[in-house]
């Protein structure tokens, strides 16, 4: 299988002449973080990494994310963690678009490389280092695990892309297709985090309105995107947000396929007040 190639690098300043006019939008119901808004000087250094930065896109905030971070990660060579998780409550999915960062998790160690999938459950020993010669980049997501009652906590995997069928969505004819990394029914997971490929002019026909909160980060292609009342030119290397109950459609534009990793919360009880773990 080909090598998969995802969003471009981001990082440095635009020069001096650069027009200010973008496509970045932050709204009540939604927002558009362009590739193009990720440069040097909005980047965080994080305690416990070295050699390493990161573009924060989305994190629990008023008016804004409300049940998970996402961090773009960037580590340089002989960079890394030992201890990269402060919460023990949360949890974690890594997906890698550049490098081959060598992850330890739960005493295990896994070559990675783009594409590559890894699920960090709460309370799990991983640590990750960068022992190749360029940088390593990665989304990391990341969720305070809700405990249901009668539910153990997920089991730590990992996997790679290439190992997953997508699934077709019915009608479409794999115009439109979702590579799900945990099946929907597995109530362990309070989080799905998934790649969603739509051919080129293939669409999400209908506006969708759901609960579901999303971070989605694309990978590969362009498209327009109905967001709410507007509709949003997208590509590879933007990041959005959608809050619950954002309108949302989609028409793929080509020429190649249009790919975004994709977070949403699943399978619990919507709450009535401050979260309370289950006993």
């Amino acid at each position: 299988m080909t090598a998969p190639s995802y969003n471009p690098a981001c990082g440095g300043l635009p020069p001096q002449t650069a027009l200010m006019t973008g496509r970045a939008v932050f709204t009540e119901a939604y927002a558009v973080l362009p590739h193009g808004v990720m440069s040097d000087i909005v980047t965080s250094l994080l305690p416990g990494w070295e050699r390493s930065r990161a573009w924060i896109l989305a994190r629990p905030l008023s008016g804004f994310a409300e049940t998970f971070a996402q961090y773009l990660m960037e580590v340089a060579p002989g960079g890394g963690s030992e201890r990269p998780e402060p919460d023990p409550q949360a949890q974690g999915v890594l997906f890698v678009v550049e490098g081959t960062p060598r992850l330890v998790l739960d005493g295990r160690a896994h070559a990675l490389r783009p594409g590559s999938y890894a699920y960090c459950p709460p309370g799990a020993a991983w640590s990750l280092r960068n022992d190749g010669e360029g940088p390593a980049r990665f989304h990391w997501i990341r969720k305070s695990y809700e405990r249901a009652a009668g539910l153990d906590a997920p089991d730590a995997f990992v996997t790679h892309e290439s190992a997953v069928e997508p699934a077709s969505m019915p009608g479409t004819d794999g115009a439109w297709a979702t590579t799900r990394f945990v099946s929907p029914d597995d109530l362990r997971h309070d989080m799905h985090v998934s790649i969603v490929t739509l051919r080129p002019g293939g669409s999400i026909p209908f506006e969708e309105t759901h609960v579901m909160e999303h971070g989605l980060s694309v990978l590969e292609g362009k498209a327009v995107y109905r967001l709410n009342r507007d509709w949003v030119e997208v590509e590879a290397g933007d990041f959005l947000w959608l809050r619950a109950f954002c309108p949302q459609a989609c028409y793929a534009g080509g020429p190649g396929p249009f790919r975004y990793l994709l977070y949403k919360d699943v399978n619990r009880h919507a709450a009535l007040g401050p979260r309370r773990s289950a006993l």
